[in-house]
């Protein structure tokens, strides 16, 4: 219900329609009125319209204070809100964009993470991954790349120093031992193949010098053991032995390869005696321009230089040779062992008895197994000093000559007889045509000569030791 008061003051406020009429539920109305009631009739119209100009003017400052303060303000305000009528529907229009977009950005997004998921493969996450990998591995990869050169500078100065430079040789082959187990361990790997590579045509160089080194004159038994053990360590398909008759040598092709290097030692020492080689050359071309002149008294009375040359050659020969085989004995010690074996003597110790030699079939071989390098070279050895002999032997007409130089060589043969190298009878095969039935019977004498010597030696070796045991 409408306040009386404002009823009756109602028809007043047509009278100002620059302003509008205060509405009845206005709660500043309601209070004002209320306040308008309890003013007595002459505080109405006196004291109301003073304090209703006060309250006015107060108002009215108070507004141009605002107004003063915030006149910027109220300026930016009304420019922004001249814009936003042109902001707001560019907003609208992009939200529409972005709403559309939504589709096409989910598609990509999808796209992304199934290109790029670690699920499947992906060359361009695979090179990542790798370029990640050598960032973190760089250390390592330089260490690899080093290997040869280090490998290269070890092998450089193990052969400046010669083949007594155990501990750079043994060294070098840690090194390639080691590239062997990483090309082992990473067989898909370019720059490990590629540093292999580089330490094989190194481990070639290696295995140059090694084999030098086994054709030098002074190797001792602990350098030619070491040097073949490093061979064998170098080439392990070399040391591998080769199975003939049911038995396995131990030496493999090491063996011949020891062998053809210490030959080729001795060829050189032998070569050494050219200068004395040429003299009994021009001695034997003497003696056969001679041999028509020898019904008319002009016998051949000279060989002084040949006698020189054979007793240098077969001295030569004797010490190189023992030293050439009880060398190799030495290192391969297993080479010959096995070899002789007796398939009854085997039987035997288990009290069986043996079959037939009939009955026990070994596995036959289309080529035939091929003998020992051991028993070849020496008969190698035998055959390069007959052939010397024969050669210039029958220069030498001096009986006491002769006897000397096939004493030097019986003893030769005695001492690489110690080894299983005996080559004693070959003296027989030493007369020339030329020679009467007295000379060609000499070597019988000398070996009777020798053996005879050989058994008093013995006799006193042996009274010695009898003597020694009875004191």
């Amino acid at each position: 219900m409408a306040d009386p008061l404002y009823e009756l003051l109602a028809p007043y406020f047509k009278d100002n329609p620059t302003q509008s009429p205060p509405q009845p539920n206005d709660p500043t109305t309601a209070k004002y009125l209320g306040r308008l009631s309890t003013l007595q009739l002459g505080s109405l119209e006196i004291t109301e319209p003073l304090s209703l100009a006060q309250a006015s003017h107060s108002a009215l400052l108070s507004l141009q204070s605002l107004s003063t303060r915030s006149s910027k303000a109220v300026i930016a305000s009304a420019d922004h809100l001249t814009s936003l009528r042109i902001a707001l529907p560019a907003i609208a229009k992009d939200a529409g964009e972005l709403r559309d977009a939504i589709s096409t950005l989910d598609r990509q997004a999808i796209s992304f993470s199934e290109k790029y998921s670690r699920n499947g493969e992906n060359e361009v996450l695979d090179r990542r991954k790798k370029a990640l990998l050598m960032s973190r591995n760089v250390d390592r990869l330089t260490d690899i790349m080093d290997l040869p050169t280090l490998l290269s500078s070890t092998v450089s100065s193990s052969s400046a120093h010669s083949a007594t430079s155990t501990t750079s040789y043994a060294t070098a082959l840690d090194l390639h031992s080691h590239m062997k187990r990483l090309q082992i361990l990473y067989q898909d790997s370019e720059l490990v193949k590629s540093v292999g590579a580089q330490a094989e045509e190194v481990m070639q160089e290696m295995t140059s010098n090694l084999i030098l080194s086994l054709r030098a004159q002074s190797v001792k038994l602990a350098v030619g053991m070491r040097t073949v053990g490093w061979l064998r360590r170098i080439m392990p398909e070399l040391g591998e032995g080769s199975r003939q008759n049911g038995t396995k040598s131990g030496e493999g092709s090491l063996g011949a390869l020891f062998l053809v290097c210490r030959l080729a030692n001795l060829v050189s020492m032998l070569e050494a005696l050219n200068p004395l080689k040429e003299l009994a050359d021009q001695e034997s071309e003497r003696r056969q321009a001679n041999r028509g002149h020898v019904g008319n008294g002009n016998a051949w009375s000279g060989g002084q230089q040949t006698e020189r040359y054979l007793k240098r050659y077969v001295e030569i020969f004797r010490e190189q040779s023992f030293a050439i085989i009880s060398m190799f004995k030495s290192i391969f010690p297993a080479a010959d062992a096995g070899n002789d074996d007796d398939l009854g003597l085997q039987f035997k110790s288990l009290g069986l008895k043996s079959a037939p030699l009939e009955r026990v079939k070994a596995e036959e071989d289309p080529l035939q197994p091929l003998p020992s390098s051991l028993s070849a070279f020496t008969i190698h050895l035998a055959d390069l000093l007959t052939d010397t002999l024969k050669q210039y032997l029958p220069n030498v007409r001096d009986k006491s000559s002769r006897e000397s130089l096939l004493t030097q060589v019986l003893y030769c043969a005695g001492s690489l007889g110690r080894l299983g190298g005996d080559f004693g009878m070959v003296l027989a095969f030493l007369d020339d045509d030329e020679s009467d039935d007295d000379e060609k019977e000499e070597w019988v004498g000398i070996m009777k000569k020798h053996r005879m010597l050989a058994g008093r030696l013995e006799l006193l070796a042996s009274g010695v030791g009898t003597q020694g045991k009875g004191v």
